[in-house]
This record gives structure tokens, C-alpha cells and sequence, in this order.
């Protein structure tokens, strides 16, 4: 793993958030996505190389509207840049480490993207993230 990508934090109100974190910040959002496959639509924020990912559910069934619906707003996922998603599911699967999709998916800003089942993580859900 080569550095922290982003830390995703789940919000009920993308519009209010975006204003929230830009005071808080002192930065503008640089971009904002939907993601169909997710059901979410998201917005960037970059803070020196890390980036803060606001998810916002765009359908009832999506992961972000169970995960409002049980935890409420807040950090959803800390998320690893990876140069090769593959070897690095392969590595971590020999480890111990429970997969949640093991083939890699697209995800937002480019990325294909894996999620570690928070279980094997001391509770905490891990994103790996390859450019693509």
C-alpha cells in the first residue's frame, strides 16, 4: 500500500456537507461523481495528498442509505492506493483478511476499487483503490 487515497464519510445532505467541509477546510470541492453500481453520488475534496470522499445514497437500497439507516452520518471508510489491486487481494486473502468483492469494480475517481469486510479489521471498512 503506497499512501491514504481517501477517508469516505457518509452524509444524509451532500449540498449542506459540501458546504460544511469547505468552510471547515478552507478549500472548494474539485469534483463530484454519481456512481450508478453504488447508488451513491460523491464530492471530492483534496487536502494535501489525501482526499475526503462525501457519499451521499441516491437509491434506498444502496450501501450508504443501510449505513445512514443503522450507524447515522460520519466516517464510513479509509481507503488505500495500491499499485496492483490484484496481487494485493491475493496477498491479503493469505493473510486472513476477509474480501468483500475479490474481483475488482469501478469505483469513483477512476478507480477500480476493493472493500475489506470490516470484521477482519478491527471494525473499520477498507477500500483498496488502483487508478485506472
Amino acid at each position: 500500500m503506497r499512501k491514504i487515497e481517501h477517508i469516505g464519510i457518509a452524509v444524509a445532505d451532500l449540498e449542506k456537507s459540501n458546504e460544511l467541509f469547505a468552510r471547515l477546510l478552507g478549500k472548494t470541492l474539485f469534483k463530484t461523481e454519481i456512481v450508478e453500481g453504488e447508488g451513491v453520488q460523491t464530492s471530492f475534496f483534496q487536502v494535501g495528498e489525501t482526499k475526503v470522499e462525501l457519499l451521499q445514497a441516491t437509491r434506498t437500497d444502496s450501501p450508504i442509505a443501510k449505513y445512514l439507516e443503522k450507524k447515522a452520518e460520519g466516517v464510513h471508510h479509509i481507503a488505500f492506493d495500491v499499485e496492483d489491486i490484484n496481487a494485493e487481494v491475493i496477498r491479503l486473502k493469505k493473510a486472513g483478511f476477509e474480501i468483500l468483492n475479490e474481483t475488482p469494480k469501478q469505483g469513483a475517481d477512476n478507480k477500480l476499487v476493493v472493500f475489506l469486510h470490516p470484521r477482519s479489521t478491527n471494525g473499520v471498512l477498507v477500500e483498496l483503490c488502483q487508478e485506472i
